[in-house]
């Protein structure tokens, strides 16, 4: 045999050889995607199982609703537990959204001006500044929830919607400042700036008529973000509010409360509590991962 028959056919060889490593290929990544839909989908069973149990169970009986049937589909099919449910909650859901609302808005202005002037309007000090407005991030609930309610109570601020309202503010300015301080560091051009200088805008004309059009983005981050916080939030609206004049979280607790509790009422009362949070993720889910994407969480 040739040089050149050998050569021929070791081509040829290698050119046969070439499908096989390339089927083998694709049954692997075939495999590794098979068991990454297995892992997907076991790890969604495990976290919607409490959900068909309490969904379930809100349209059962109490005579229905025990942990031996906890599984099982109602006997009886009844709406009685959400009207009862609406019915004790209904009072609680306008304060929370009378709460929530205005806290998020509120926390969500005054973090966007102050990441604007600690990112693109630099001053002396501005990283100090930003050090000890972090820190308020890191100030645990429980160690200042006596101190803050004995302040509310010098200060004769009423125990209601008012009192969460500055408090949820006041926790929420850290979160909201790092949001839109990465964000307005990442989005915005430094030229844009200069050139709002050079034509003799101000810092506040700047802000408002050039930083605020387009921060949409980093709002619905921290909108989502405070709202949600605020809505679930308990250990406030126990400290600074009374049963009468407390959030969702209270009214809640006011169910499921008593010596015979009724858990398909109580079922019920959870998943319409849920309902605005969930409403509020649909509603700005695409802009909110939009946020993420353009960089408001980016450091």
């Amino acid at each position: 045999m040739t040089a050149a028959e050998a050569a021929t056919g070791q081509a040829a060889a290698a050119i046969r050889q070439k499908p096989r490593r390339s089927a083998i290929a694709d049954g692997s990544t075939r495999r590794s995607r098979t068991i990454r839909y297995l892992l997907l989908l076991l790890f969604l069973l495990f976290v919607l199982t409490p959900v068909y149990v309490v969904v379930i169970g809100s349209f059962k009986t109490s005579s229905d609703t025990t942990a031996a049937a906890q599984w099982s589909l109602p006997e009886t099919w009844t709406l009685e537990p959400w009207r009862k449910a609406w019915d004790t909650l209904q009072p609680y859901m306008v304060r929370s959204l009378s709460l929530a609302i205005p806290a998020a808005i509120i926390s969500s202005m005054i973090g966007s001006a102050n990441g604007f002037v600690l990112a693109r309007w630099r001053f002396p000090g501005a990283n100090l500044v930003f050090a000890f407005i972090l820190f308020g991030m890191f100030i645990p609930y429980q160690a200042v929830m006596l101190p803050l309610r004995t302040t509310f109570t010098e200060l004769d601020v009423t125990r209601g919607v008012p009192t969460l309202i500055i408090a949820h503010v006041i926790y929420g300015i850290p979160i909201c400042t790092l949001i839109f301080r990465n964000y307005y560091a990442t989005i915005v051009p430094n030229e844009i700036i200069e050139s709002a200088r050079v034509d003799g805008a101000g810092l506040i004309q700047t802000y408002a008529r050039i930083i605020l059009p387009i921060s949409i983005s980093g709002f619905v981050v921290t909108l989502i973000w405070q709202f949600t916080s605020v809505w679930n939030d308990f250990l406030f609206a126990l400290f600074l509010t009374q049963q009468q004049n407390g959030p969702v979280t209270l009214g809640l607790a006011a169910l499921a409360g008593g010596q015979k509790v009724d858990y398909a009422a109580s079922m019920a009362g959870a998943l319409i509590a849920s309902f605005p949070t969930l409403l509020v993720y649909i509603l700005l889910g695409r802009w909110f991962i939009g946020g993420l994407m353009a960089g408001a969480l980016k450091g």
